[in-house]
């Protein structure tokens, strides 16, 4: 062994879409080298080099003096065998934070900057803080439309893109903010019925009570190889997995990783999210759904014509065929917010069940149909009536059931947690107000979307009748201390406003 080269040691710590090396205190080469812990590291090993935060370690059961730990994210990026000899340096600062500090500045960005600034995240040369900085300099409305474009173009281009050899690829994709909501698993499944491509690609919840990557993975198996993805989508017409293993635009994945904990959303950062997702999955014909509500991500209608046109400006000069649908966002849409409990309502749905939440059907029929009118042999307006008869004729639930068993069908256990907790209206009246954020947050502290099971679900929606001590929804979790923070912040508030009819919240424009 060399006096400059360490050992590798494969550590079992699941770093997250960060790598993360350990090195022993008592180490010759950090002694002499002056590394400081949470300071960023070069590893090299024939020909090959990774950027890692470094952690320092007193416990020699965990690295030994000779060796260097990585992480499982960073040990499978390296791609080397345990015991390994590499050598190990002080990273260089990445060149592009000179840009992240321009924009915290104020100055505005160029094309070449939003390259270098993705191509050094995907990369690994930015530390979490690092990319934090970035996310709030480019936050809420720092970046203007051209900024958005560069931006979104250089998402797209730090990975690989998909190419279906069709005319014509359909996608849909909300953008959030209403709990449950689960639209795409019912209208992948009518739209590749129809005989149309629709490859639907999901991240996972960033600050919701679950993604459809998540909701889908109760049913069967999300994490798909970009073969087997290929191989589904050929066989079937549409798929519903994870976007994160087929490495499209994979700088989003990685900064997805940033903004979850932060709870960071924003519009700039949602935009480029959503179309860079989109194109390098090789969709040609996009619907974006924006639903507005006053407890909605978009709360004013003068919000969503704004964003509307963001995503038109982008999404035109990037050339995917791109229509906006402006949707009804007051309230939950199914009942059940949270992995299985809106895998319940799917799967209703889907069977035509008469107890099947009608506000779902709906909704998926009219985005379904939207997406069927893209088809040059459909009529306008006939849309709606073909997803109709693909769902009530039962080829709907036919071609879920192919996707599911194509993709690798799960032992399908759609009861939620076995904590559960009724929460009770507070007097007779009738449903004026749901509150999207407050449901979506004790479905959260309750425990979802790790644990499947957690959840919330609504027994009462908008304008319907209660009486004093009747339950309007039940909390499911499967941990005690989960379940008694979600009863908790329902007991503080229940998210529910009860009154008069003539007080039920209108929609903020005519749907």
């Amino acid at each position: 062994m060399s006096n400059d080269t360490l050992q590798i040691r494969r550590i079992g710590i699941d770093t997250y879409h960060e790598n993360v090396a350990y090195l022993n205190r008592d180490c010759a080469i950090y002694r002499a080298e002056g590394f400081q812990a949470l300071s960023k590291i070069k590893v090299c090993a024939n020909g090959t080099k990774l950027f890692a935060v470094l952690n320092v370690v007193d416990d020699n059961s965990i690295v030994l003096p000779g060796e260097l730990g990585l992480s499982e994210q960073a040990f499978n990026q390296l791609n080397i065998g345990e015991g390994t000899f590499v050598t190990v340096d002080h990273a260089e600062h990445p060149e592009s934070m000179d840009a992240v500090r321009r924009k915290i500045n104020g100055e505005r960005l160029d094309q070449s900057d939003f390259h270098s600034i993705t191509r050094d995240i995907v990369e690994t040369r930015y530390s979490k803080m690092e990319m934090a900085a970035f996310l709030v300099a480019t936050g809420q409305n720092n970046l203007d439309r051209d900024e958005l474009l560069y931006l979104t173009r250089a998402m797209l281009d730090s990975g690989e893109r998909m190419n279906w050899h069709e005319s014509l690829v359909a996608d849909k994709h909300c953008i959030g903010g209403i709990p449950g909501n689960r639209t795409s698993m019912l209208v992948v499944p009518i739209v590749a019925a129809h005989g149309m491509l629709i490859p639907k690609t999901s991240s996972r919840a960033i600050t919701s009570p679950a993604g459809t990557a998540d909701t889908m993975e109760v049913l069967a198996e999300v994490n798909l190889s970009p073969e087997r993805l290929h191989d589904i989508v050929r066989q079937e017409r549409g798929c519903l997995a994870w976007g994160g293993t087929a490495k499209l635009a994979p700088v989003d994945d990685i900064l997805i990783s940033v903004e979850r904990p932060l709870g960071i959303d924003s519009q700039g950062q949602m935009v480029a999210s959503i179309l860079s997702k989109k194109l390098a999955a090789g969709s040609t014909h996009l619907i974006i759904d924006i639903p507005v509500g006053p407890t909605a991500k978009v709360r004013h209608m003068r919000q969503a014509l704004a964003l509307r046109k963001l995503f038109e400006f982008v999404g035109d000069r990037l050339n995917i065929h791109l229509e906006v649908m402006i949707t009804d966002g007051r309230q939950p849409i199914g009942r059940g917010i949270g992995p299985v409990l809106e895998a319940r309502d799917i799967m209703e749905v889907l069977e035509n069940n008469p107890n099947a939440p009608s506000d779902l059907r709906q909704k998926s029929l009219q985005l379904a149909g939207r997406i069927i009118e893209f088809d040059p042999d459909v009529r306008g307006g006939q849309g709606y009536a073909i997803a109709r008869d693909i769902l009530d004729s039962g080829r709907a639930i036919a071609k879920m059931n192919d996707i599911i068993r194509a993709q690798g069908a799960k032992s399908i256990d759609l009861s939620p947690g076995s904590l559960c907790q009724e929460v009770y209206a507070k007097q007779d009246g009738v449903v004026t107000h749901i509150d999207n954020f407050q449901m979506a947050k004790i479905a959260r502290i309750a425990g979802a979307p790790l644990d499947k099971k957690a959840g919330v679900d609504l027994l009462k929606k908008l304008g319907e009748r209660v009486q004093k001590g009747e339950p309007i929804y039940r909390i499911y979790a499967e941990f005690p201390a989960d379940f008694k923070f979600a009863q908790k912040l329902a007991a503080d508030n229940n998210g529910y406003m009860i009154g008069t009819e003539e007080h039920v919240l209108k929609p903020l424009v005519a749907f």
